[in-house]
């Protein structure tokens, strides 16, 4: 088996059908092609395979643009980039595959094999053997005259490839060796009856004309790969390829109870953790945990420092669990590291779909938030989390009610002797400061009611933001104004 000499410039690829929303597990085999290429100073080429017709969808296909564009995933060569082998959407290179088919048809490496589902299983059940191991390979060696009679007969043949009568075995970047039997994969079809070409060749074929190097991809495929390498032989002996890629397969992302994540599991949905405001920093960190580390004590950094780093031969074979907390953790770390006027441009777009902030938020409004931007980064998971914490600042007055929890759970009659206190120490402050409110708040209510901090604040904290998880409460009283705060104050005592 002829291999990519060691001079060869790398060249993996992307290759996703457009079917669905792009999901977690689709996501991280490009993180970990793109890694790879940029790593080791090769080129990635992102291609589209559908020739599904009745799954894939231009929506689908946009959506995978869109996905790769939010991470920041970018590609040498593909849609919207082109390349010297375009085009990179298989609908628009069936010319490509016909003149493939003739060719490998030509040199006998496909034969025509008419036997159905039922005829094979029948002669597997006549041999005592069981059906589930498919094809016989019975229609091998039909002769002219069978084959006309076939056709005779009404029947339209598929095209098959004829496999090697030897063991297949190859290294895996990750597994290391693999060997299948002689004989224990049947002869594939490449080309159903109707003359269109299935995955089975079209992906092998691309992969060759495009002339990729290393194939990485999802364990789930592993079986395919002894197909497409004796596939890859036929090309190289028609002409059509050079090599063989590498192989590495990577481990599958599962979900709870250890379940391979499927596209229909809605923990799988990337655009749903954009939605909740996941950034791409914090999505792209977790994604690369999910099979590979950058060292054993680290979790977090950035994808300069994974392209330093990566290496396809430490990527783990154990399968990969998506662990929601680990990754909501990993975003908060990313998120507490932006620049605030970063964190502020990003948490814009949440705040305005939540109704804090209108479509066009005045200056006054952006400077509010500009203010109290630091003190809710600190405490956010996700960009969608700083909507309630800041709708204090914002909403009207005769529109501002505290959460029914959080007025049930603190602002009961215990209440009234502190906030009684709170309103008499902040009515007479001679300047509204953070610093002003701090020792006026404490002097009242520590001091002057011997109260526990918690017990103090927390009734002053609800009554003005009307939540029990807020900012800071001296930077919110600040913000919020001396009129808004004794107002709320007023409207909460019981």
């Amino acid at each position: 088996m002829s291999t990519p000499h060691a001079d060869t410039q790398i060249r993996a690829r992307f290759c996703p059908s457009p079917t669905g929303t792009p999901h977690v597990g689709l996501i991280r085999t490009a993180l970990f092609n793109w890694a790879f290429a940029r790593h080791t100073g090769g080129r990635l080429v992102f291609r589209i395979e559908d020739t599904d017709a009745a799954r894939d969808s231009e929506e689908s296909y946009h959506a995978l643009l869109d996905a790769l564009r939010w991470l920041g995933i970018d590609w040498d060569e593909g849609p919207e980039v082109g390349g010297e082998y375009g085009p990179y959407r298989q609908s628009e290179r069936a010319d490509r595959y016909a003149e493939v088919v003739r060719k490998l048809t030509d040199a006998g490496e496909l034969y025509e094999s008419f036997s159905t589902n039922e005829e094979v299983e029948a002669r597997r059940k006549a041999a005592g053997q069981d059906p589930k191991l498919g094809y016989d390979n019975a229609d091998r060696d039909l002769t002219d005259e069978q084959r006309a009679e076939l056709r005779a007969q009404g029947r339209e043949p598929v095209l098959r490839l004829r496999m090697p009568d030897r063991a297949i075995g190859f290294t895996d970047l990750i597994r290391g060796d693999i060997s299948f039997p002689a004989g224990s994969v049947p002869d594939p079809v490449l080309v159903r009856a109707n003359g269109q070409p299935l995955y089975t060749l079209v992906n092998p074929v691309d992969d060759a004309l495009m002339r990729i190097t290393h194939v990485l991809r999802g364990e789930d495929l592993l079986p395919s790969t002894p197909r497409q390498i004796a596939l890859y032989e036929a090309l190289q002996r028609v002409g059509v390829a050079e090599f063989t890629p590498h192989f590495g397969h990577m481990p599958l992302v599962r979900g709870e109870g250890n379940k391979k994540l499927s596209k229909r599991d809605p923990q799988s949905n990337l655009f749903a953790y954009r939605d909740r405001g996941f950034v791409p920093e914090g999505m792209l960190n977790y994604l690369a945990l999910l099979g590979w580390s950058i060292a054993d004590d680290r979790d977090i950094f950035s994808m300069a420092e994974m392209v330093a780093a990566f290496d396809i031969a430490k990527v783990s074979s154990n399968p990969a669990r998506f662990d929601l907390k680990k990754a909501e953790a990993i975003n908060a770390e990313h998120l507490r590291a932006l620049p605030t006027a970063d964190f502020v441009q990003r948490v814009v777009p949440y705040l305005i779909s939540a109704g804090v902030l209108p479509r066009t938020p005045t200056a006054a409004q952006l400077a509010t938030l500009d203010a109290v931007a630091p003190m809710v980064q600190e405490r956010l998971i996700v960009l969608s989390d700083a909507a309630p914490m800041v709708r204090f600042l914002y909403v009207a007055e005769e529109e501002f009610a505290p959460e029914a929890d959080a007025a049930a759970k603190v602002l009961g009659p215990d209440a009234k002797p502190v906030l009684d206190a709170s309103i008499k120490a902040l009515e007479t402050l001679p300047e509204w400061t953070t610093a002003a409110i701090e020792e006026a708040l404490k002097t009242a209510l520590i001091d002057g009611l011997g109260l526990k901090p918690r017990k103090a604040f927390a009734p002053v904290r609800v009554a003005a933001t009307g939540r029990t998880v807020s900012p800071p409460l001296y930077e919110s009283l600040e913000l919020l104004g001396r009129d808004c705060t004794l107002t709320r104050l007023r409207r909460a005592n019981p």
